[in-house]
């Protein structure tokens, strides 16, 4: 008898079936469908045009094909998700609002729709493309999101929004036009890897962030790869900045970072720029052809950087300060392109010290117009002095370890073709919608 009971009760709190229901493309059709839905049932779209912006405030799985293509005309966010695991699979997502203060997107995660997936959509001509705005635990997968191409980047919306989302995935998404690729803010403990983001002001964006993830990424062509801004705890492992313009990578009053294995190449102004950041490990990057290889400046300290390679950097380092900087640790410095060095022993190690500034570095920065006398004999003076007689060099980088050989850093062959496609774009042209520098446009 109490088997019998215990098994009537299952069956009475398990639910029914799930069934699978096909809806026709039309205005209204779809919204009907959910409305009509029950909580696991499966929405398949067709071919078509499903018009006007849908709420979906039960657990359902909406799928098509690329050419079912759910349409918002303008009004607001197209897919609003306000239930929790809910899965959107395949079709074109268009038509948002314009009104960026909204926050107006192709798709939108509401706080409490937790464990929704976004999986292989097409997101295109929305203000924002996808907006993870208090859900937790969100995946956001394989879609490609392709922005605005208005004049004014700045008031374009996002990629990928992340609002105080935490344990969102954000995987293998191509994004392409638009504000920012990923856009973090307020949000914490999520992985966001092995998306490809071009023609954008930032990659990668962070503020406000922490212990998040972001590896295997690629940045090409965008005004600045990856800014890590008020940030703590971020692990930057394995991404590329290929051609971008201002900086490759960025770590701006950020702490505790793990920098390692990025790439940074192709004429970028900066190849990485810290800005007081502290207690960040910087280690096995390469960081080639930049204007400036690192802009290390603001105080940052407590930093360690070893087995980075800088290649042919116009300016490897640019530090101004007065405190004496060792990079090297354990033993084991970086590599420097322009440092004239022996191996007697064939440790791998450089028999003498690199060091990249001396005084008139450091005057030429803060006095530009000192570069008239770059020529002059008192210059040549002093700089024969600070050679001959260190102890009249003022504080700065020293590396008392440097490497002999470089580590290598492979393109995939698929991402050669973007990055030539990019070389050589910010020769000419007007880009002062966007400034980089201004920490304040957010």
């Amino acid at each position: 008898m109490r088997l019998f009971v215990v098994l009537i009760g299952l069956v009475l709190a398990s639910p029914l079936a799930a069934a699978e229901r096909m809806v026709a493309p039309g205005t209204g059709s779809l919204a009907a469908a959910i409305a009509g839905a029950a909580p696991g049932d499966v929405l398949t779209l067709s071919d078509g045009a499903y018009l006007g912006p849908v709420t979906i405030d039960r657990s359902l799985a909406i799928a098509g094909p690329r050419g079912a293509v759910v349409d918002g005309e303008g009004l607001g966010s197209v897919m609003t998700i306000t239930a929790s695991d809910v899965r959107l699979t395949g079709f074109t997502v268009t038509g948002s609002g314009r009104v960026n203060e909204n926050l107006d997107a192709g798709v939108k995660i509401e706080k409490g729709a937790d464990r929704a997936r976004i999986e292989k959509l097409h997101v295109t001509g929305n203000m924002h493309g996808i907006d993870v705005h208090g859900g937790r635990d969100a995946v956001v997968a394989g879609n490609e999101i392709t922005g605005l191409d208005s004049p004014r980047m700045n008031e374009r919306g996002n990629g990928i929004y992340v609002w105080n989302s935490p344990g969102t995935l954000l995987e293998n998404n191509v994004i392409r036009f638009g504000r920012d690729g990923i856009f973090s803010n307020a949000s914490s403990n999520s992985i966001y890897r092995g998306n490809v983001m071009r023609d954008l002001r930032f990659a990668v964006h962070f503020m406000y962030t922490r212990n998040t993830e972001v590896s295997g990424n690629i940045s090409i062509g965008n005004h600045l790869g990856f800014a890590i801004m008020f940030s703590n705890q971020a692990k930057i492992l394995n991404n590329m900045s290929l051609g971008d313009r201002e900086h490759g990578l960025m770590l701006n009053y950020a702490n505790n970072a793990d920098v390692t294995g990025n790439l940074v190449r192709g004429g970028t102004k900066k190849c990485f720029f810290i800005y007081n950041a502290h207690k960040n490990l910087i280690w096995d990057n390469r960081f080639e052809g930049c204007g400036i290889g690192i802009h290390f400046t603001a105080g940052s300290e407590k930093n360690v950087l070893t087995g980075n390679a800088f290649i042919a950097n116009r300016e490897q380092v640019k530090y101004v300060g007065t405190r004496n900087m060792e990079w090297s640790h354990e033993g084991r410095g970086n590599f420097w392109s322009d440092h004239p060095a022996f191996d007697l022993n064939g440790d791998g190690i450089a028999d003498s010290f690199y060091r990249p500034n001396d005084l008139m570095d450091q005057i030429l920065w803060s006095q530009p117009a000192a570069s008239l006398l770059i020529g002059s004999p008192a210059v040549q003076l002093v700089r024969w002095s600070q050679r001959d007689f260190p102890a009249t060099l003022p504080g700065g980088v020293r590396d008392s370890a440097p490497l002999m050989h470089p580590l290598t850093i492979a393109v995939p062959p698929e991402i050669l073709g973007y990055e030539a496609e990019a070389a050589g774009r910010w020769a000419t042209g007007n880009y002062d919608d966007t400034d980089p520098d201004n920490l304040s446009a957010h």
